[in-house]
């Protein structure tokens, strides 16, 4: 397989802080509980996504990283908000910088059974969305509480959603 987009800048960047397009699945469950993942990169719980590659489209992108990281086939999806700005920068493990601008899409329909793979995560789980723990990856805090006020209304972050 070849190297991805993100690994290929990085080489020629080296750990500065890179802008990397990608996307968030909120995958619900007929109950309503939202799908995540422990991250075995930094310990923390997360959404499964990630980056957007060349001639992909974001859509193609979801359907990619969700079947990687939870081996769900997407069947449908809707466009809920999209993150960007400082809020989304961070540093992995290893001391690769990244800023993100990312679109979250929810993902109720959905097939399969869902597994962590192994690689970039050690177990997936439903979540209750009252009771998430308590070491949520920090960039996915925003896009678990925008899930809560979203009415239909395409969000973008840092937009006040009480409009």
């Amino acid at each position: 397989m070849a190297d991805s987009y993100a690994t290929m800048i990085r080489s020629l960047v080296g750990r500065r802080c890179i802008f990397v397009p990608g996307v968030r699945a909120l995958i619900l469950d007929d109950q309503g509980r939202v799908l995540l993942q422990h991250r075995s990169d930094t310990g923390c719980w997360g959404l499964p996504g990630g980056s957007v590659e060349l001639g992909e489209t974001a859509l193609d992108a979801l359907k990619r990283e969700v079947f990687e990281e939870t081996g769900l086939m997407v069947v449908s999806a809707e466009p809920m908000a999209l993150y960007s700005g400082p809020g989304q920068r961070f540093a992995y493990p290893n001391g690769d910088e990244v800023q993100c601008f990312a679109v979250a899409f929810i993902v109720r329909r959905w097939e399969g059974v869902p597994r962590a793979d192994g690689i970039e995560g050690t177990q997936v789980r439903f979540w209750s969305r009252d009771r998430f723990p308590g070491n949520l990856a920090p960039v996915h805090v925003e896009t678990l509480a925008d899930l809560e006020r979203y009415r239909g209304m395409f969000l973008l972050s840092g937009e006040n959603c009480s409009k």
